[in-house]
């Protein structure tokens, strides 16, 4: 059974469009289950999941950028998660996008090898900027 203003957003070879409006809630609910259940299993992420939410990041940063006002699904009161500052990204989804787990990505950022903001007792939000420059360049430490 298909929602049916759902029509819209899919292709005819089954593909699903994701509107930029709402990829950072999408985004964000993959990377908490599936980090779920990368825990449970002890599997990892194949590259085709890492690219599909690399694009979701890319989709919500650029909506970020061009919506100056409150999109209209609110990430916080969908997900529960403790609000960090717009255009950042989480422990979880870092560790999504770069194929490891939270638990590295906040000792890279302890380490100091990866710029990060605490926004909550455990909350960090990390600059996308830093993230793509420590993933593209992994020795060197993030300006």
């Amino acid at each position: 059974m298909s929602h049916p203003n759902a029509e819209h957003l899919t292709r005819a070879d089954g593909s699903v469009i994701v509107p930029a409006t709402v990829a950072g809630e999408v985004l964000r609910a993959l990377v908490r289950d599936l980090t779920a259940r990368v825990r449970a299993d002890g599997g990892e992420l194949s590259p085709r999941v890492r690219e599909v939410l690399y694009a979701l990041h890319t989709a919500a940063q650029r909506a970020d950028a061009f919506d100056s006002v409150t999109a209209p699904f609110d990430s916080t009161a969908a997900t529960g998660s403790t609000p960090r500052p717009s255009g950042t990204v989480c422990v979880a989804e870092a560790a999504a996008l770069m194929g490891c787990t939270p638990r590295h990505v906040r000792a890279l950022i302890t380490a100091g090898r990866l710029p990060a903001e605490r926004v909550g007792a455990r909350v960090w939000a990390i600059d996308p900027a830093a993230l793509d420059h420590y993933r593209h360049h992994r020795g060197e430490t993030a300006a």
